[in-house]
Order: C-alpha cells, then structure tokens, then sequence
C-alpha cells in the first residue's frame, strides 16, 4: 500500500519531475506533486511525495529529512489528512470596502442640521 510524504523547505525552482527523480534513490515514487500557488504560479516551497510503499516512504524520511535538496534543508515526514477549514468572503470583503460598503462614507446618513 501507498505513502504519503509531506516534503517542505522545497526551492522555489523544483520541479516535480526533479523531486519525483530525487525521492526515487529511497524506492519506487508513485507521483510526486509541487504545490503551487494560485494568484502567482510560483511554489508555494512544499509538496508530496506517494511511496510505493511502508517501508520506502521510511526509507524516504530517514534518508532526506533534514538533508540538503537544491540549496535547502528539507522537512520530510508522513502526511496527515489536510483538516477542514472554514470558508472565507475570498475578495468579497475587499469589494464591498472599495465600493463604501463599511464605515467611513456618508451614505445613509442625512445632512448636518
């Protein structure tokens, strides 16, 4: 059965091909995944790695972590089910303060008298 790794400390320029080959020296390497972010395409500096099995992503966590891998120390350990997390407005917030939707305008409000 499969493994999870948990893989951060990644440089900003590795790739998943590169951290798929690197993790292969442990064992087999079911895939391997960089995980980028949204708004700038760029790493988000962390990943997984799915061993082919136990014993491999053990192998794969005694020999890489706190190794050097492109210029930085990785963290690499067993991954835990990502928890939920609440939902946010996303840009809603930041477009209802644009348009003078919470305090500060004069709106709604009468004149001086």
């Amino acid at each position: 059965m499969s493994k999870k790794l948990y893989v951060g400390g990644l440089s900003y320029g590795t790739s998943e091909e590169g951290l798929k080959e690197y993790f292969g020296q442990a064992g087999s390497v079911d895939s391997a995944a960089v995980i980028m972010d949204r708004m700038t395409g760029r790493s988000k500096g962390f990943g997984f790695v799915e061993m082919a099995s136990e014993d491999e992503a053990q192998n794969a966590i005694g020999m890489f972590h706190g190794k050097e891998f492109e210029g930085r120390t990785l963290t690499v350990n067993e991954a835990r089910p990502q928890e939920d997390r609440p939902r946010t407005g996303g840009s809603g917030g930041f477009q209802r303060r644009a348009l003078g939707g919470f305090g500060g305008g004069n709106r709604g409000f009468g004149g001086g008298r």
